[in-house]
């Protein structure tokens, strides 16, 4: 990290003293930083244990900015009433020599980042996105705010956590304030503009198709739009979304916790997030404005359990003016969603017909080069095992010895510079969430229980259950699988790939018989071109999808270990030849 200037960081109790409080404090200069230059301020009131309301600003004169809160605001607005009453609401005023208006206003959206990704904040009251152009100081941001955090640490470690531990966290990799690339700009623009369009045509039924494969930073974009559909539909100023009804849908358990959990923080109703079958069988949803469909891959295409639809893709359709859908048709993993090339390019044609076919194409979590990239697409969509290449930038191993990965998975998890490492395998052992006795994936002396079994440590807070699979202490000596890991990513993830996935006559070749995984393995009801039923097996299809989202987890490193002798083989020689 490039060395920067001291910040300055002092908090005083947020009342009318702030001035003579911070002179109290410091003197000088460092004076002159707090109460005459540009800085960002945090105030927050501790409700309970683990349970903090927060708001964070930037502004050129804090004695001004402070008084508007305590004596302007409570009139109008409810969350400045509660932290003005409250005797506990402290101030954290940040200054810093390099401060200016588009460095305090970045620094300002990195910290409203993170604190969407901090579980002890429930309430972020501050919600406006500041994301900035180029300007002087902006290759210092990053370096500022990373001194500035740990100096927050130091005043409340439960309310500014070690920032690592922030950064892994799901609510911080699917929170709305990431600055977006270019090509998330655009897209989110383009989106936007297709849904005031169709806003004032009074068209109904748009699909705009948002498409990428795994790492291209689809969810961010979604989670993004969500917030600015959400804060467009609360102005009055802006006529085509005033109190326009949109929604968040994911079919999956994990997700839609973490959507939830940043709905509730940002003062969104948790009522516009759910799986699809909850908003497709609740009868207010007959006609709504805008549905965002995140891991489109997920829906289902026949009925199932509690949803006695058809197709949920058509369902969402039909009640939706406009449905923006983040798909990757690389990542259907069960029978159930199971969609044909013709109904994909049908999807596709829909969309494009409309202009609304998007693609990202920027690999964003994985810190590979194109090289290392390239050889998965090889390995999982080609059955080809190539050299594998060197990567400066990424660990690509092939483990001879399943125990040692694991150690050096745990060992990676354990080390808070390296961050969230985990274990993961192809669903080749058998699981079932129904069965009282554990289930366990054994490979040689390996031997670790499937995802979810584990009990959390005696002590550990009772908010943590809340958190994703990955993210709980206990997960750590368990073996994830798509069903915890699709959506999420790890910075370095080990995979066992298991017997499902064999290499004969030079070639990785799928083997459904060997795979656990009903949701694959069971056939698929589908109509043939004359309309006519027939169940059809699709493993082949979808145990590729499988490995390539076990595969692209990693952030920083992956590690591999396969259980058939021929693939081993296979892999250990390509790793002897880089």
């Amino acid at each position: 990290m490039a060395k920067v200037e001291r910040p300055e960081v002092q908090k005083v109790d947020f009342d009318g003293r702030v001035s003579t409080e911070i002179k109290k404090k410091v003197s000088g200069q460092r004076v002159e930083l707090l109460l005459e230059y540009p800085t960002v301020y945090i105030v927050y009131d501790k409700q309970k244990a683990h349970d903090y309301q927060v708001y964070v600003g930037e502004t050129n004169d804090i004695v001004q900015r402070t008084w508007q809160h305590l004596e302007i605001d409570p009139a109008t607005r409810q969350d400045w009433k509660y932290l003005a009453e409250s005797p506990n609401s402290q101030l954290v005023v940040i200054g810093h020599p390099h401060f200016n208006k588009s460095l305090t206003m970045d620094i300002e959206n990195s910290m409203m980042l993170y604190m969407s990704g901090v579980p002890s904040v429930k309430r972020l009251n501050n919600r406006r996105e500041n994301q900035q152009n180029k300007y002087y100081t902006a290759n210092e941001k990053n370096a500022i705010f990373s001194v500035i955090w740990r100096k927050l640490h130091d005043y409340d470690a439960d309310l500014f956590p070690i920032e690592a531990i922030v950064r892994d966290s799901a609510l911080f990799k699917a929170s709305p304030f990431h600055s977006l690339t270019r090509e998330q700009d655009h897209a989110r623009e383009k989106i936007l503009r297709k849904i005031q369009a169709a806003f004032k045509a009074t068209q109904g039924h748009q699909l705009i198709l948002v498409e990428g494969e795994a790492g291209s930073g689809k969810t961010v974009l979604l989670s993004s739009l969500f917030y600015q559909l959400w804060q467009l539909g609360q102005d009055q100023n802006y006529t085509a979304y005033h109190a326009a009804q949109n929604y968040l849908l994911v079919n999956h358990d994990e997700q839609v916790k973490v959507y939830q959990n940043i709905a509730e923080k940002l003062g969104i109703p948790v009522t516009h997030v759910s799986k699809p079958t909850t908003f497709i069988n609740d009868p207010k949803n007959t006609q709504v404005d805008v549905v965002l469909v995140d891991e489109a891959h997920l829906l289902w295409t026949q009925g199932k359990q509690s949803y006695r639809g058809k197709n949920q893709w058509d369902d969402i359709l039909s009640r939706a003016k406009v449905v923006v859908a983040v798909f990757d048709k690389r990542q259907i993993l069960s029978r159930e969603g199971y969609i044909s090339a013709d109904q994909v390019q049908r999807l596709e044609r829909r969309a494009d017909q409309q202009g609304g076919l998007i693609t990202l194409k920027h690999q964003l979590r994985m810190n590979a080069n194109q090289a290392t990239q390239d050889w998965l697409i090889h390995f999982v969509q080609d059955g080809v095992v190539g050299s594998v290449p060197a990567d400066e930038n990424y660990d690509l191993q092939v483990f001879t010895d399943p125990v040692a990965m694991y150690d050096a998975i745990r060992t990676k998890a354990q080390d808070q510079t390296h961050g969230l490492s985990r274990m993961l395998a192809t669903f080749d052992w058998p699981y079932s969430s129904t069965n009282k006795q554990i289930d366990y994936v054994t490979v040689g002396k390996l031997k670790l229980p499937w995802n979810k079994q584990l009990k959390a440590p005696k002590g550990q807070p009772r908010w943590t259950k809340h958190l994703a699979w990955a993210e709980q202490e206990q997960t750590l000596g368990e073996v994830g699988s798509t069903f915890t890991i699709q959506g999420f990513d790890l910075n370095y993830s080990g995979v066992i790939i298991g017997p499902s996935v064999k290499y004969r006559d030079g070639h990785v070749v799928f083997d459904p018989s060997a795979s656990q995984n009903s949701k694959v393995t069971k056939k698929r009801t589908v109509q043939d071109v004359n309309g006519q039923q027939q169940k059809i097996s699709v493993a082949d299809q979808l145990l590729p999808h499988e490995l390539n989202v076990l595969l692209t987890r990693g952030v920083n490193g992956l590690y591999i270990y396969a259980v058939d002798e021929a693939l081993q083989a296979a892999l250990l020689a390509a790793q002897a030849q880089r």
